[in-house]
């Protein structure tokens, strides 16, 4: 598959799921997520998706879980609005990049000083 394509269909994958969350899955532990990237392997066979909770820490856990939960329900549901020969296997993960960047700002702000 070309890089173009692929890279297509990661963010028509991104769009569906950010829909598929937000106005399908109605577990108040999943609160306000925001997919801030997709990984799709080249054999199309498994979905890295990371996320970011906004709010407490604790909401991290428990909207985790309740993703992991509701795996199967996600999936069909990207089977509906992506059409794919395949699905492929879907994991969560907590996106730290935001947390890393802001430590990159500390430690340049301090350096300044």
């Amino acid at each position: 598959m070309s890089t173009v394509k692929h890279e297509r269909l990661e963010a028509q994958i991104q769009k569906a799921l950010s829909e598929i969350i937000m106005r399908e899955v109605k577990d108040p532990n999943v609160g306000f997520v925001t997919i801030t990237e997709v990984e799709l392997t080249r054999d199309l066979s498994f979905l890295k998706v990371y996320i970011h909770f906004l709010g407490a820490d604790n909401r991290e856990s428990a909207g985790l879980k309740s993703l992991d939960k509701a795996k199967g329900f996600i999936r069909t549901e990207l089977g509906k609005k992506v059409s794919m020969r395949k699905l492929p296997e879907i994991s969560f993960h907590i996106d730290e990049s935001m947390e890393y960047g802001q430590h990159i700002e500390d430690l340049l702000g301090s350096l300044k000083k």
